[in-house]
């Protein structure tokens, strides 16, 4: 019973390396080849498994795409953004939003920018990864800007509509990567920018 006990284990630590194994090649695969069409033939051999044993574990090309943004965000501190979503004032949470977002872009900011080139062109390309992550992102921006309205912190010429659209655009990794890349600011200053811009557009002047 011991020694069947001690084989699952070393199966399930065997399963999880070969997990990572891949989702490293694929990063890797994503830096060295930017804009390049993803062969999943050639993220196997990297990883020095099967295609057949990447489809066995992820279950598609989306899972293996949905894997690695899951894993990218976790590393790169979802954590901090989920802890400033659960904040009870809403400013808080919408400054806090911000500048953990800002953090998650800049830690990954290499393999975002080519995940978000290569879904602008072609969705599929990534698995439709970024459309799902940019989807749930949308749900975010409307949480909060209702969270905003309801705490009455939005300027009165300022809708809860007009305010998940803004949110939506200080939000995205465009406007992130137009600051931290085009103009070479360091993430907090960034943030800093983000949150100011976010608040003079938003929130009545009592409330900045």
């Amino acid at each position: 019973m011991a020694t069947r006990k001690y084989e699952q284990r070393l199966r399930a630590v065997s399963a999880e390396q070969t997990r990572r194994d891949v989702l490293t090649s694929l990063e890797e695969r994503l830096k060295e080849k930017p804009g390049a069409t993803v062969g999943l033939e050639d993220v196997a051999r990297r990883a020095g498994v099967s295609r057949s044993t990447v489809y066995l574990v992820f279950g598609s090309r989306a899972g293996l795409f949905d894997a690695l943004a899951d894993d990218l965000w976790q590393r790169s501190g979802l954590p901090h953004l989920t802890e400033a979503v659960a904040h009870p004032d809403a400013r808080e949470h919408l400054r806090g939003g911000l500048r953990a977002g800002t953090r998650i872009y800049a830690a990954m900011r290499d393999v975002a920018a080519v995940l978000f080139a290569m879904s602008a062109l072609d969705p599929d390309s990534v698995g439709g990864a970024i459309l799902r992550i940019e989807d749930h992102r949308w749900g975010g921006m409307l949480h909060l800007a209702h969270r905003l309205a309801e705490q009455g912190v939005l300027r009165d010429d300022v809708t809860e509509a007009d305010a998940a659209d803004t949110l939506w655009v200080i939000a995205g990794f465009e406007s992130f990567d137009a600051l931290y890349t085009g103009r070479g600011l360091p993430a907090e200053e960034v943030a800093d920018r983000l949150v100011l811009t976010a608040e003079r557009s938003l929130c009545s002047p009592t409330d900045r």
